[in-house]
Parts: C-alpha cells; structure tokens; sequence
C-alpha cells in the first residue's frame, strides 16, 4: 500500500486533525494486504494511529485509518451515544464498537448511517442526516452539515489545506512516520 494513497485519503487523521478516515483499496492477494496493514501499523506505532480492514472482499478493501483515543472522545458523547444505542449498539469499548461496525458493513453493500460518528462527523449532523435526508442541509464537504454552517466549512478548509500541505510534503521526501504527528 503506497504511502501516496494513504496520504491522499488520511491527512487530516495524520495531522492529528480528525478522528479518522476511510478509502477503498484495491488489492490482488488478501495476505498482501493484510501484511500491508501490519507493516503500516508497526511504523505508526507510538504516533496513536491505527489501520485496519472495514471490509475485504472481491479484490477490495475498506481501509479505515483513526485515532483510537479520540474515537473514544467522540463516541462518549450524549449524542453519540444515543445515536448508537437506538441503532442497536450495545456500547463498550472502542474494539467492540468497531467490530460492531465492521459486522453491520459485512452484511450490506451500504453504509450504515452512523459510519459517521466513527468518522469524527458533529454528533448532530449524523443525526440530522439519519433522521431527514431530504431536508436542506447547509453545506457539503467531508460530510452533510445541517447545523453549524460557519464551522462547517472551516474545517472542510482546514482538511483540504492539510491534505493538499501533506501531498505536498510527501513529494518532497518527507515519510509517512515524519509527516504523523504524535497523539495529537
């Protein structure tokens, strides 16, 4: 797996700037790819992040790259916890939640809605999205904004210069390890 992919998709969660990221990854030999994601996490070690597998299957896996410390944070929340239990979560910690996750992805071509949550999305804006779809959010970017429109869009301008100064730094040498900040 090339550190330009994992860059292109996770420099925000690199930079210590979101909870996390997920891109598809296209491999040949599933033993490949799962070395891949081993030899990703030993490098990492000690910087608080983590990769693993959402979803393997047919050549193609869902990658999902994130800070396990903040996703506790953000999974703590009143809102985030309800937005869980009424999807049927039974709560726990942060590997039991993922395997949840990961459960729930093995058993649809879709995404679970509160995929959001596990992603760094404002609680709110999840929820928002799950319960009305159809209504007029405020803005779009990594997410569907429904609430805090002026927020919302700094911070998809924060991730886009992040993600456009690590592209950047990577083509000028800089790895993988130097260009992820620790337990931000």
């Amino acid at each position: 797996m090339s550190e330009t992919l994992i860059v292109r998709h996770c420099s925000p969660t690199l930079a210590g700037l979101k909870t996390a990221n997920m891109f598809n990854y296209t491999y040949k030999d599933k033993a490949e790819l799962m070395e891949s994601i081993r030899s990703v996490n030993l490098r990492l070690k000690g910087k608080g992040v983590r990769m693993i597998p959402l979803r393997v299957s047919n050549g193609s896996a869902l990658i999902y790259v994130y800070r396990p410390e903040k996703l506790e944070d953000d999974l703590k929340s009143p809102v985030s916890e309800a937005i869980l239990a009424s999807c049927g979560y039974y709560g726990g910690t942060v590997p039991r939640l993922i395997r949840e996750l990961i459960e729930r992805l093995g058993c649809s071509e879709d995404f679970p809605h509160e995929i959001g949550l596990f992603l760094g999305y404002p609680p709110e804006d999840v929820r928002c999205f799950m319960c009305d779809r159809k209504r007029d959010c405020k803005c779009v970017g990594c997410w569907r904004a429904y609430n805090n429109e002026t927020e919302a869009e700094k911070t998809f301008a924060r991730f886009k210069k992040c993600t456009d100064v690590y592209c950047r730094k990577l083509h000028e040498g800089y790895s993988l390890n130097r260009l992820t900040v620790a337990r931000a």
